[in-house]
């Protein structure tokens, strides 16, 4: 029995766009979650959560992680330079 697949939300969306796209073109919903490999409950559960989210939104959220990844990038920066600091001090006996 094979475990389930958890997406994250860029996934799930991209999904979504992939099934509407699909839907537009003529082909029913149940074929393409079919084709998306996932359940038609789980389009709908989708399609309610991130109905409000935009291509703005998506942008956002991809700047604030750019964001988190460099500020916690530069807190490490700083924990490091504090060891290397804490180090000097007691080495020199101050």
């Amino acid at each position: 029995m094979a475990g389930r697949k958890r997406y994250s939300p860029e996934q799930a969306m991209e999904l979504l766009r992939q099934i509407v796209e699909n839907i537009a073109k003529g082909k029913t919903t149940a074929k393409s979650c079919m084709e998306a490999e996932i359940s038609k409950s789980m389009y709908l559960r989708w399609r309610k959560k991130y109905r409000g989210v935009g291509d703005g939104q998506e942008q956002r959220l991809s700047e604030l992680k750019q964001e988190n990844a460099n500020l916690r990038r530069l807190v490490s920066e700083l924990c490091l330079q504090k060891l290397a600091l804490r180090d000097i001090i007691a080495s020199e006996g101050l």
